[in-house]
């Protein structure tokens, strides 16, 4: 069955997420904004759960449309063949949004949505009732300028829960934004990575599974394994593969610091969690006292900030310390996010290039040095 999917991701990463779709062999991918969208059957919808750093979640995207009606959202959801993905004991909740449209009621528009599937169903099976036991089909919907998006996701628990952050430390980075600064830093399998304000790990975490070719979605489950629609074998075989593709003989190596001794032992757990245990050293140790080591040296951070963990006045002694110690030298580079606009004033230069992105809903910039 041919089908269309998008790819919610965080704002600014559409394009580092559209890449990673079309170098998986995806067919059809277009960045749009705040999401990715592309074609694919049930083979693609497995491989982009099981593979994807950067997407949030993988939703198969079944109608567009426009409705400044509930009688036209109502018709235009009653047409959708859900009988093809949904049966008969099938659950099918509904959620959504609504943005700077006439049907602004998201409660009203959820029973509208449901009443049309309903609708569509009870046509199809000759069944007046659902007891809606069986597995769960969650249907989403955007109702952004009266244009209509109706999804089914397929991944359930969204997909920066890769399975190995069993704990975190207070304020953790999301999954997903750790692997775009990975990404951003052009981590590779030969690399040497440093945080010195590691946390919970997930930034180095992140950048070995990305040096080791490891997926990030290998060891989770995903919520439409359980649809009877989906062979089971699809999703075998697209894991089989993820698991051929692991680059266990790379040379990559990263250390993390920190001055949290309880952070550190987290960060152990989920680095053994995640497979990546043999290839992080751990230590505590205070910003302060951090050396540059020899040779080629990346170094990516999400240091604390204003928002997060540390009032303002502290975080730009911080970012000061970090100036005078992340020194401009042939083979370091530096990637660092922080939503503080007056960061490079405070380090003490301009950076070589800078990102917008959202941690969580909190806008902030990537700051990368390399030259």
């Amino acid at each position: 069955m041919k089908l269309k999917f998008s790819a919610p991701c965080i704002f600014g990463l559409e394009g580092i997420c559209a890449n990673e779709l079309r170098y998986l062999g995806i067919e059809n991918v277009r960045a749009e904004n705040g999401r990715v969208v592309f074609d694919g059957d049930y083979n693609t919808l497995a491989r982009a759960n099981i593979n994807s750093r950067y997407a949030e979640r993988i939703q198969i995207l079944l109608a567009e449309f426009q409705a400044n009606s509930f009688e036209e959202l109502f018709e235009n959801v009653k047409n959708i063949e859900w009988e093809n993905f949904i049966g008969i004991n099938d659950a099918f909740p509904v959620k959504g949004r609504c943005l700077s449209s006439k049907l602004m009621s998201i409660p009203d528009c959820q029973k509208i949505i449901k009443k049309a599937v309903v609708q569509r169903l009870s046509d199809k099976y000759m069944l007046s009732w659902f007891e809606e036991t069986g597995a769960i089909h969650q249907i989403q919907f955007l109702i952004l300028k009266d244009r209509v998006s109706i999804m089914l996701d397929t991944s359930g628990a969204g997909l920066h829960k890769r399975g190995y952050r069993a704990e975190s430390n207070e304020a953790p980075i999301k999954e997903t934004l750790a692997a775009a600064m990975a990404e951003l830093s052009r981590i590779r399998s030969n690399h040497f990575v440093t945080d010195p304000m590691c946390g919970s790990g997930t930034i180095l975490i992140e950048s070995a599974m990305k040096a080791m070719n490891i997926a990030p979605g290998i060891n989770r489950y995903f919520s439409c394994e359980k649809w009877d629609c989906i062979p089971k074998s699809v999703f075998d075989s697209e894991r089989e593969l993820a698991k051929s593709k692991i680059r266990n003989d790379c040379t990559f190596h990263c250390e993390g610091f920190d001055i949290d001794e309880s952070a550190l032992e987290t960060a152990k757990r989920n680095a053994e969690i995640a497979g990546v245990a043999d290839r992080i050293i751990f230590r505590n140790r205070d910003i302060k006292d951090f050396e540059l080591s020899d040779g080629f040296q990346t170094v990516i951070t999400n240091p604390p900030y204003g928002e997060r963990l540390l009032d303002v006045k502290s975080a730009e002694e911080l970012y000061k310390v970090m100036g005078e110690k992340f020194l401009k030298l042939h083979g370091k580079s530096y990637t660092i996010i922080t939503p503080d606009d007056d960061f490079e004033k405070i380090f003490g230069r301009k950076a070589d290039k800078r990102r917008k992105m959202y941690n969580g809903t909190l806008k902030c910039q990537v700051y990368m040095y390399y030259k």
